[in-house]
This record gives C-alpha cells, sequence and structure tokens, in this order.
C-alpha cells in the first residue's frame, strides 16, 4: 500500500463538516473549523490539515478545548480591543478577531486585536489572508506550547510562535506564514508518522545536543525538561539564532503580552491551554491610493520574480506563489493524505458512528493502525 490516500477536496470537507457537529459544533463553527483545516492542506501544509483532526479530538476529551466556550470581548477601543477565548476552539476564536479588526481597520483605518485563553487556531496565514481577501493587508501572530529552546539554552521557553503577512497584489497576492523555529511541531509529528530522522540542525535534546530523533525530541518537549525545536538560525548566534529568538519574541508580544494572557512558556499546563494570538489590520487607504499602492508592491514582485536567477535554477518565487499554484493543483487532482492519518480519521469515524467506507473507502480499513486515542 502507498503511504498515502488521495481523496478530493469535497470528501475531506464532508467529512470535517459530519464529525465536527458530534462533537457539538453548529454548522456555522463546523465550517470554519473546517475551512481552516483544508485550506492547510490545500496550500501544501500537511503538518497543519487533517492531520491535526486526532489532536483536536484529545484536547476535547481532555478539557483543554471546551465546546460550549463563547469568545468575550473584554477590553475595546475603537481602533483594538481584547478578546477572553475562554479556552474554545482557535478557529472559532481566531475567526471572530479577525472579523472584529476588520471591522474596525475599514472604520479607523488600522486595529489590532488580541487573544488570550484560546486553543491551537490553525495556519496563521488564514486570518492574514481574511483581510487581504477585502483588500486590506493582515497581519496574524499566535504563541504556542513551548517547543523553542532560546538561543545557547536547552530547555523550551518558547513556542513555534508563527506570524504570517499578506497583502493584495497582481496576479498572485503576498502572502507570507511561517514559524520562528526551524521547523513546526507538527512537522516532527509527520516525521514520526512517517518514520524518518529530523534533519541536522532542526532539534536537540535534553542535553542539549543535536537530535535527529523525532520521537525522542517530541517526548522531551512533552516532558518539559529539556530539549527541543531551534530557533530560525539554529544552534548559533554565528548562523543567526538569536534573530528567529527575537522574531518568536515579537509575536509574544503581540499575543501574550498585550492581551495579558499566558506566555508560551505556561500554556497547555494544569488542564488549560490559555494560548494567544494577535491580529493586525491595516487599511492601505490611509497611506493614499489603495490601488497605487497594490500596483507598486506587484511591480515590484514582478521585479523579484524577473530578476536574474542563480545558475541551475529557472524561478524565483514570490511568497504565495507556491500556495496558489498548489491550491489549484489539489483542487483538481486531489489531496495526498498519509495513511497513519487516515488511519486516525478512520478510528475517529468508527468512535463517532460514521460509515467508514463511505466516507473514506475501502482503502482505509485495509490500514492497520492502532486505536487506543478513543475511550
Amino acid at each position: 500500500m502507498s503511504n498515502s490516500l488521495n481523496y478530493s477536496y469535497e470528501q475531506l470537507k464532508r467529512f470535517c463538516m459530519d464529525a465536527f457537529p458530534k462533537f457539538g459544533y453548529d454548522k456555522e463553527s463546523a465550517e470554519i473549523i473546517t475551512d481552516v483545516l483544508l485550506l492547510a492542506d490545500l496550500y501544501g501544509i500537511e503538518s497543519h490539515g487533517t492531520q491535526r483532526l486526532v489532536r483536536y479530538y484529545k484536547d476535547i476529551v481532555k478539557g483543554l478545548i471546551n465546546v460550549e466556550a463563547k469568545p468575550e470581548i473584554v477590553f475595546e477601543t475603537p481602533v483594538s480591543a481584547v478578546i477572553d477565548g475562554h479556552d474554545g476552539i482557535g478557529q472559532v476564536i481566531a475567526h471572530k478577531a479577525t472579523k472584529l479588526a476588520i471591522e474596525k481597520a475599514k472604520k479607523s483605518g488600522i486595529a489590532v486585536v488580541t487573544v488570550k485563553n484560546s486553543t491551537h487556531y490553525g495556519i496563521a496565514g488564514y486570518y492574514a489572508k481574511m483581510a487581504c481577501d477585502e483588500g486590506l493587508i493582515g497581519i496574524s501572530v499566535t504563541n504556542t506550547t513551548a517547543i523553542m529552546v532560546p538561543t545557547y539554552g536547552k530547555k523550551a521557553m518558547l513556542g513555534s510562535n508563527p506570524f504570517a503577512i499578506a497583502c493584495p497584489a497582481d496576479p498572485c497576492d503576498f502572502f507570507f506564514d511561517a514559524s520562528t523555529t526551524v521547523v513546526t511541531r507538527g512537522k516532527l509529528e509527520v516525521y514520526n508518522k512517517l518514520d524518518k530522522p529530523l534533519h541536522d540542525g532542526w532539534a536537540i535534546d535534553d542535553t542539549g545536543k543535536g537530535s535527529t530523533d523525532a520521537a525522542k525530541v517530541l517526548g522531551c518537549i512533552s516532558a518539559a525538561t529539556g530539549g527541543g525545536i531551534l530557533p530560525l538560525g539554529g544552534i548559533s548566534e554565528d548562523s543567526g539564532s538569536h534573530k528567529g529568538y527575537g522574531y518568536a519574541m515579537f509575536v509574544e508580544l503581540f499575543s501574550s503580552i498585550l492581551s495579558g494572557g499566558l506566555t508560551s512558556d505556561m500554556t497547555n499546563k494544569g488542564g488549560k491551554g490559555g494560548i494567544c494570538h494577535g491580529f493586525i489590520v491595516i487599511d492601505p487607504k490611509i497611506f493614499g491610493d489603495p490601488a497605487a499602492i497594490k500596483a507598486h508592491l506587484s511591480e515590484f514582485l514582478n521585479k523579484l520574480r524577473n530578476s536574474p536567477k542563480a545558475e541551475g535554477q529557472t524561478r524565483i518565487y514570490t511568497h504565495g506563489e507556491k500556495e496558489k499554484e498548489a491550491y489549484a493543483d489539489r483542487m483538481k487532482n486531489g489531496i495526498n493524505v498519509n495513511v497513519n492519518t487516515v488511519a486516525e480519521m478512520r478510528d475517529l469515524a468508527e468512535y463517532l458512528k460514521m460509515d467508514v467506507v463511505d466516507y473514506l473507502g475501502e482503502e482505509a480499513t485495509k490500514i492497520k493502525g492502532k486505536k487506543s486515542i478513543y475511550g
């Protein structure tokens, strides 16, 4: 059997849209969560797509995610707000916060909305894209469970702390979404599922030495006794480690600090998630003609694409092109889902009394996998 099975977007959407209501989510919330997950799969960001389904199930069972939670605005001005997510699922909370930031930016030109007491919200770029799709500049940040070791440290103290920015441009919007760690925890989870060694320079163990063992590093992160993923720039200031460390602190400032929430090292402890987010939305009109600004950016991006190529290279990408092309390809040709993720989805379907063959096909029943995650 292949190490992946191919599903259409419609198949995966149907699965998610029927699964999430069984956890207690209404149709509107299920649509938001599903849309965020599947955009990750369509963009080729496997670590944040359907492979996260089992994590959300576990977090609901553990009580980290409160299905009944209603996000609440606890502080507000014309250009800012703080939302308490009350431990709800991150996608629904972040969607509300981004909509609020968009509304405020359209009125005032700029807005910053922060969130505390949330959970994992998917890809940061989804929310930046929400603003971009309305002709605005969107920035999205989030802290996470501590997985990053600070430069010259050996214990994880900061999260992967991704940030994303999206801005309208032709023929492809500028779209940048990246963690401030060398890789995300989700990437380690994927490598662990595939039983592949990590690349050198990705992570360290509890002694502070480099490790290529995904299972060991994930265990170190879970135990919080030492070890973790390195900042962008790697293990030393000579290679720029301090820059990734600083970027992570930038994210922490605009998520946990301004919201008064939990910093990365305090999240997901004692039965509480406590993840924090931040959303910045800017209307280009406060700097002049939005159409002229868009044209100016488009011109420069085109210059980048057409600039001289390194020997042996035929293309320079601008941020957002790969995601746009991946989206088109996967909508046409389907999304390849790792068989271990399919096994998790199959077991989830059985637990929820969903017809496995109807949703995932006959091949899903032939995959070997443990079912111990379900009670």
